[in-house]
Parts: C-alpha cells; structure tokens; sequence
C-alpha cells in the first residue's frame, strides 16, 4: 500500500542524514498517516480511510468530511475518496 494521504496527496518526501562531519546520507520522510473511519453526515455512514494526522485536522477544520471533499479538487483524492464524493453530490442533487 502507498504511503500517501487518501484525502490530502500527502506524500513521502526525500532528504539527507547530516552527520557532525557534515556526511550526507539519503533518507526517506514518511507522513504520520492513520486508518481512520470518518461519518458523513449527509449520507449517515461512516467511510474508512487512511489519513496523515495533518489532513485530520485539516477535515475538522473545514467542518467534517463532507465539506472537505465538496471542496478539495479530483487530483488529490484517492479513488475511493473520488468516489464518496460522487455519492455526495448525487445524494446532494435528489435532495434539491
């Protein structure tokens, strides 16, 4: 499985170990990403994804998960995440 953000893209990044002696070692930066259930309010269930801890509170700022992928562009998402967000904006259509 990739390590990346399914709502954020949040990737690995690289760089370098720096020794006292200034010796450069390549490393590797993973994100802090956790599987966690998010509820959608709109469609009244829970959705399981894997989540960096940034792109957490990133959703709990914007309101919840709902509002998040309403707002964040295709690119960034997961499929899965892709998606969840077509089921909301059907539902979001049958409702008006």
């Amino acid at each position: 499985m990739a390590r990346i953000c399914e709502l954020t893209g949040k990737g690995r990044l690289t760089g370098n170990n720096v020794s006292h002696a200034n010796n450069r070692t390549k490393r590797v930066f993973l994100p802090n990403l956790q599987n966690v259930t998010l509820l959608s309010e709109k469609l009244e269930r829970g959705f399981k994804f894997r989540v960096s801890t940034h792109g957490l509170r990133s959703v709990e700022h914007n309101g919840g998960l709902d509002n998040w992928l309403l707002k964040t562009k295709n690119e960034k998402l997961s499929t899965r995440a892709q998606r969840v967000k077509r089921e909301l904006k059907k539902a979001a259509a049958e409702v008006a």
